[in-house]
């Protein structure tokens, strides 16, 4: 924190088990330039909290209910230019890093990771720098190198947002209801996506999901 300035560095905890953020919040609220502003249990409020409190930063867990990580962390990200995400994952996988890195996030700690390692890492991103679990960053490295390029990035947010949606199983009437969109409009979405990608059924969307890190 700037020594200058007594202003704390606000936190917004997303993440769906409760006993972490209750661990997670009485870690940074011990420090003194610290402060937990407000706390989610899935994406779609993570987003809800972030455009209300405008946090320093959300610490975001990248595997949630309705509305994962990632992609809570693309709107938030699109959203708010002044907000930093640090995801905390108990994936290793190089695809969770990569994508929600793509989305926006400014840093990927494992939950494993010891307390001073977290305060670290808020501390960096809240800064505006990058920070990398030490654990996974030769694995991130190489994962770049090997993709440059994603089919993710043909899709639209509206796309991406329903892409994921569909592959957690929700029907087009399920999806129409939770974005206030009609069955039509959703239908018209789910068409595109297949097209896009050269997908052919819901399976082909599980699957595709699945490899991309946009579901667990």
């Amino acid at each position: 924190m700037n020594a200058s300035s007594n202003k704390k560095t606000q936190v917004l905890l997303a993440d769906d088990h409760s006993i972490l953020r209750k661990g997670v919040r009485m870690l940074l609220e011990s420090q003194v330039d610290l402060e937990v502003v407000g706390e989610a249990k899935n994406g779609r409020e993570a987003i809800d909290e972030a455009l209300r409190l405008k946090p320093d930063v959300v610490v975001m867990d990248v595997s949630m209910p309705d509305l994962n990580g990632i992609e809570g962390t693309r709107q938030i990200c699109a959203q708010l230019a002044q907000t930093k995400v640090l995801a905390l994952s108990m994936h290793r996988d190089s695809v969770y890093v990569r994508e929600i890195l793509r989305a926006g996030a400014r840093g990927y700690l494992l939950k494993e990771s010891d307390d001073e390692d977290l305060l670290k890492a808020v501390r960096a991103v809240a800064r505006g720098e990058a920070y990398l679990s030490p654990a996974i960053s030769d694995a991130v490295l190489t994962d770049y190198r090997r993709h440059v390029s994603n089919p993710v990035d043909l899709l639209t947010s509206r796309e991406r947002e329903i892409l994921t949606m569909i592959a957690d199983g929700k029907t087009n009437k399920d999806i129409a209801n939770a974005l206030n969109l009609s069955v039509y409009t959703v239908e018209s979405h789910r068409g595109s996506v297949m097209d896009k990608l050269n997908l052919h059924n819901t399976g082909d969307i599980v699957r595709f999901a699945l490899r991309n890190g946009l579901i667990s």
